[in-house]
């Protein structure tokens, strides 16, 4: 069976780099899972061209199946690589220029990846966060139901049921046509979250309250105010891996600005459109 399809060959044809680094002595640890005239295929390397290769691999391949793939791929590789390297394609100033890019790539995403891993220490992150915390405005938020329907004598109807005492909830899931609420149940919300209409007439509710038919553009509410609260700021344990993200993207952002400061650059001509004011950093 042929792997060499369309996909594959245009893989293949910007797999040089991975080819080199495939082509080094393997970890002890490492399961040979194939050779190519004497050269062992590893799972390391199997994981090293997953990594490349990402979303490019068709998506209903899964699984083990997946893996077998890519080890495929590493053979195609391997092959198409060898026999470029017998023809000297390797000597060309093209393929030079395209080596020292990529290992230049590989080699800053790799110090990259330890500048961001060094740098988001629990001790950081907890910094970050006790910060972002203090700085955080008090903020009222509410807890609410609502029946929508489609007319304001609906509503009347609505509001006339739940006023005689049945369950706000009951008649909620009986009439409402918001099928995104169960009983009505919004759960808690800021105020600028609702179209304005809603939002006016939920807060000055008092708890328990129900108030008269509301118009908005989704039709007409009955809107019973549930409890109101400070916003709560999110616990750390919540929000740990937005803040190593940002921890670790800061800690990247930093080295290459004292890099930059550090080095000597000479454009000698002027960028076609302006320059960010921060490099973008690779994940």
């Amino acid at each position: 069976m042929s792997f060499l399809d369309p996909q594959r060959l245009r893989s293949i044809a910007s797999g040089a780099v991975l080819a080199l680094a495939l082509a080094t002595a393997c970890p002890a640890s490492a399961k040979v899972l194939a050779s190519v005239d004497g050269v062992e295929i590893t799972d390391d390397d199997v994981a090293v061209a997953l990594e490349d290769l990402g979303p490019t691999l068709p998506q209903q391949i899964e699984g083990p199946q997946r893996e077998a793939y890519v080890l495929d791929y590493l053979i195609d590789l391997r092959l198409v690589a060898k026999k470029a390297a017998a023809e000297k394609v390797g000597d060309g100033a093209e393929v030079a220029r395209r080596l020292a890019y990529y290992r230049d790539k590989v080699m800053m995403e790799s110090l990259l990846g330890k500048v961001a891993k060094d740098g988001a220490t629990d001790a950081a992150m907890k910094q970050v966060y006790d910060e972002a915390a203090a700085k955080q405005k008090s903020e009222e938020e509410i807890s609410a139901r609502h029946i929508l329907v489609p007319t304001e004598d609906e509503a009347k109807a609505a509001l006339k049921r739940v006023k005689g005492g049945e369950d706000f909830a009951k008649v909620a899931d009986e009439v409402s046509k918001d099928p995104g609420s169960k009983g009505g149940d919004l759960g808690w919300f800021t105020k600028d979250r609702m179209v304005p209409e809603f939002g006016e007439a939920a807060y000055k509710l008092k708890k328990g309250e129900i108030s008269d038919p509301v118009k908005s553009q989704f039709g007409w509410h009955v809107i019973k105010l549930e409890d109101k609260r400070v916003k709560p700021f999110p616990s750390f344990e919540d929000v740990k891996s937005q803040v190593a993200q940002y921890v670790a993207q800061k800690s990247q952002s930093e080295l290459i600005m004292k890099l930059r400061e550090g080095a000597k650059i000479e454009r000698t001509e002027a960028p076609a459109v302006p320059a960010p004011t921060a490099p973008a950093t690779p994940k």
